[in-house]
């Protein structure tokens, strides 16, 4: 116990370092000195590591608040600078593959179709709204032209710089594809009957950065959706909560959903994903309330081996004999 201590006390000296000379930093475009900064970040926060962000004291959860907001901006430069970069091209959709991380959206997008077709059986999408879809709206793109071909998508994003990005990208694009994808500006907080109009609706990793306003997007949600419809939810765990936010069960429990599967990544696929559904009386009412176990099916982590009911240990054994692609 006391080698773990000591192991996160250095990780969140090394992390609250980074985070300073971020924050000193007088742009967050992209540039040398920001790629290594970031770079640095991400690579203390991947490998597997007892931590419990929810255990910080005041100051270093502050602090982690912060580091996410920048996090936040850093993205939204990367994804800007890309975006014009890919525009400059006669069809920019065959050249994607120069967006650095391109590889992690298309594993990132095959793991929640995987998890959604396993855990919701039988659902086959015609209507998907993502939300927060940004300028570079690659999970969409994945989604809908290898997964989901059926699909019409509604992209969501409070900029509307962001949107006219992306709707840069399907210049040249196949006329299919292109007819399926829309972008709306808006914030998720002022959409109501739109909500229901969807099967699934996928929530992205920076829509409500604190807790606080997490919960409030799904509690809005909730109370939307159509009973019955899917939510697929980006969280984070253990190091990776300073890079992102972690989404607490409970809250999506509490607006109105049953959560089906949780997975943590354990490779470059940063987020976590939370499959739910929204709950539906005509089917019994479902689980929204309860603390019953949740499928967690990938190997459980260094700080929640202890927490780990045994279906879940059950769960990760069966995984590990037929895992996911991804």
């Amino acid at each position: 116990m006391e080698a773990q201590n000591q192991e996160v006390a250095a990780l969140v000296e090394k992390i609250a370092d980074l985070h300073a000379a971020i924050s000193k930093l007088p742009s967050l475009s992209p540039s040398a000195e920001v790629d290594a900064l970031f770079t640095d970040l991400v690579t203390a926060c991947v490998p597997a590591s007892p931590v419990d962000v929810a255990k910080l004291g005041p100051e270093a959860q502050a602090m982690r608040e912060e580091l996410i907001r920048l996090c936040s901006a850093a993205e939204g430069h990367l994804e800007a600078h890309y975006a014009d970069m890919l525009a400059a091209f006669d069809n920019p959709l065959d050249h994607l593959a120069r967006f650095p991380y391109y590889g992690n959206y298309v594993n990132l997008s095959k793991l929640e179709y995987d998890l959604l077709v396993r855990y919701v059986p039988g659902i086959a999408p015609t209507r998907v709204a993502f939300v927060g879809s940004g300028p570079l709206p690659f999970s969409s793109l994945v989604l809908a032209a290898h997964h989901l071909p059926d699909a019409v998508f509604d992209n969501y994003d409070r900029c509307g710089a962001a949107n006219e990005r992306a709707r840069r990208l399907f210049r040249g694009a196949d006329e299919g594809l292109g007819a399926r994808m829309a972008f709306h500006t808006a914030d998720v907080a002022t959409l109501t009957v739109e909500l229901g109009a969807y099967d699934v609706v996928f929530l992205a990793a920076l829509v409500g950065m604190a807790a606080e306003e997490k919960a409030e997007v799904i509690a809005h949600l909730g109370a939307h959706m159509a009973d019955g419809a899917a939510l697929v939810v980006r969280s984070a765990h253990g190091a990776r909560g300073f890079l992102y936010p972690i989404v607490d069960l409970e809250d999506i429990r509490r607006g109105g959903f049953d959560v089906l599967a949780v997975y943590h990544p354990d490779d470059e696929v940063i987020n976590s994903v939370i499959v739910a559904r929204k709950a539906d009386p005509r089917r019994g009412g479902g689980l929204a309330g309860a603390r019953g176990a949740v499928p967690v099916v990938s190997p459980p982590c260094k700080c929640c081996k202890m927490e780990a009911a045994a279906g879940a240990f059950q769960k990760a054994e069966e995984f590990a004999a037929k895992r996911l692609s991804v």
